[in-house]
């Protein structure tokens, strides 16, 4: 299906080749959006052109305007400065958006781009340590970008990867068995793990002997001694089975999950076959790949002691990942201050001769008000604690308001407005920057939050409860926000393409913002009941078309709507 506004476009393009004395390639015809919607609502900037006809771009704007005649979708064409400025006919754009708004209902918005095989990797915890506040940025943004790249043909595989081993786990191991050895177990076994992580990190840090003892656990372990193990794979299961809570809480599914642990071996034979083949080359008793030639510096591979590291397994995953799902692309939503590891990893891979297609898309970290997070400091809020305090603060609000209702709704509706919050927030902001998360922000009805966006569609959904559609003739709506709300419709899935070219589903985010903000200038100031005949109809059906739009885009940031707030 070719979107309305698409197709407008297409032909606009078509009007300016004809137009155009001397061929050149369309694709470079730029189409935007003027700075005001009283300049019109299709902009072609005629700098390219300049080029091509050697004319100046204003000079061009007015030749174009003088050769283009209105016709069904175009009311006017105008010349401002260097831009050909085109104003729609408000029914011919009102029929086609509603109509397929209509039509399509919950696939509007899904396109076409490409039919490729990816593989999208994130949320990466590590067991034996807490799941905060800030891990829930990575899996928000993947499972958005998993939405995303699904809307628009992708074959996406969503595919997490957590680490059970490495030197964390020989830590926590360490403390576990010398500090509390014989100690009874609390319910909360995953946030157990995690204050034992991080005063085993503390008691490291002030010790040599204590660092020598942990790093002794660690070695064990990869020899396969059978007590660590042992005792490995029980505490392994209760971080295993924490995260399975959390990410049913949040709504998360992956296809498959890999562990270091599985990788582990096989990485330290890609190691030892590096080494045969001078790929790799022994430093101070360790194992490195030299990047220098590069500007990426020496790749540590194999510690001194024999030891794994992250690359020896990551070595192992990225030839796992192609072999087992026979992907085209290997994507990786990780902290931007992993940045130049992965840079390394990716040429080590390429320096070797796997020379497959891997990207990372990078986020930067959430904070606290006093600063960064981080486990080994024990300076975490739990996700569960930090989601719990969230719904008990809805709860009580909500049950003010609607004192009639049920404790099973309150809580339903409060959950609904507490993951709409979380996740909305994090998803708002570009993955460059970084979120310094605000509750009383994050959970206003208004303002560019979750709640907000939420309580529009709650909104729209009273006023569908009062009346009903009637016909489809939407020649009606030509009131000034009623064409800027069609318009918006129309330009849903620029949005999409935007946050999928950019991995930014802030775009969508803001997108829905900008909706919710239009829609709430309708109501403000145009009457919906009021209205007669197949003016009342029509605008009946933009305003379910809103919904329907606003609804679409929220499930591409993984979040649920309610029918009433």
């Amino acid at each position: 299906m070719q979107y309305t506004l698409d197709k407008i476009k297409d032909d606009i393009k078509e009007l300016i080749v004809q137009a155009v004395d001397g061929d050149f390639e369309v694709e470079k015809l730029e189409i935007t959006a003027p700075p005001t919607s009283e300049m019109g609502d299709i902009a072609v900037p005629c700098f390219y052109l300049a080029k091509l006809l050697k004319k100046a771009p204003n000079t061009i704007a007015s030749e174009l305007k003088e050769k283009i005649a209105p016709n069904d979708y175009i009311s006017e064409v105008k010349s401002e400065g260097p831009y050909l400025n085109f104003v729609l006919n408000s029914g011919y754009l009102a029929n086609g958006v509603l109509s397929q708004v209509k039509k399509s209902g919950d696939s509007y918005g899904e396109l076409e781009l490409s039919n490729s095989k990816i593989m999208i990797e994130f949320s990466q915890p590590n067991t034996h340590k807490e799941f905060h506040v800030g891990h829930v940025r990575n899996v928000v943004l993947g499972q958005s970008l998993v939405n995303l790249y699904n809307d628009v043909g992708y074959n996406v595989i969503p595919v997490n990867y957590i680490g059970d081993i490495g030197s964390h786990v020989a830590k926590c191991l360490w403390a576990l068995k010398k500090f509390h050895g014989g100690e009874k177990v609390p319910e909360d076994k995953a946030k157990y793990l995690g204050e034992v992580y991080a005063e085993a990190s503390a008691k490291a840090e002030k010790s040599e002997k204590n660092k020598k003892e942990a790093a002794k656990v660690q070695k064990d372990l990869e020899d396969g001694d059978k007590e660590w193990n042992k005792l490995w794979r029980k505490t392994r299961k209760w971080s295993l089975d924490g995260f399975d809570k959390i990410y049913k809480t949040l709504g998360i599914k992956f296809d498959h999950i890999f562990y270091e642990s599985e990788v582990e071996k096989p990485g330290k034979e890609m190691v030892k076959k590096l080494l045969a083949d001078k790929v790799a080359e022994k430093s101070q008793g360790a194992v490195i790949i030299d990047l220098d030639e590069y500007d990426l510096k020496q790749l540590l591979l194999l510690k001194t002691d024999g030891s794994s590291l992250y690359s020896t397994k990551d070595l192992a995953l990225a030839e796992l990942k192609f072999e087992k799902f026979k992907i085209d692309e290997s994507m990786i939503v990780i902290d931007n201050r992993q940045g130049f590891y992965f840079r390394q990893l990716f040429k080590a891979l390429e320096v070797i001769g796997f020379k497959k297609k891997m990207t990372t898309i990078l986020y930067d970290f959430v904070t606290l008000k006093d600063g960064a997070m981080a486990s080994r400091k024990g300076n975490v809020i739990l996700f569960n604690d930090f989601y719990n305090d969230l719904t008990d603060t809805v709860k009580k609000e909500t049950k003010e308001r609607h004192e009639d209702w049920s404790s099973n709704k309150i809580e339903i509706v409060a959950k609904g407005i507490a993951m709409a919050a979380i996740k909305f927030n994090m998803l708002k902001i570009g993955n460059d920057n970084v979120i310094v998360f605000d509750t009383k922000e994050a959970l206003s009805f208004e303002g560019f939050s979750g709640p907000y966006v939420l309580y529009t569609v709650s909104r729209i959904n009273s006023i569908l409860k009062k009346v009903k559609v009637k016909g489809s003739n939407y020649d009606q709506l030509v009131e000034g926000i009623e064409k800027e709300i069609i318009m918006k419709m129309a330009s849903f899935t620029e949005a999409i393409k935007l946050a999928v070219k950019s991995n930014q589903p802030s775009e969508v985010a803001k997108y829905l913002f900008e909706l919710s903000k239009l829609f709430a200038s309708f109501y403000q100031n145009i009457s919906i009941i009021d209205s007669e005949g197949d003016l009342k109809s029509a605008r009946v059906a933009m305003v379910e078309s809103v919904r329907t739009v606003l609804i679409n885009g929220l499930k591409l940031l993984g979040i649920e709507t309610l029918d009433e707030m």
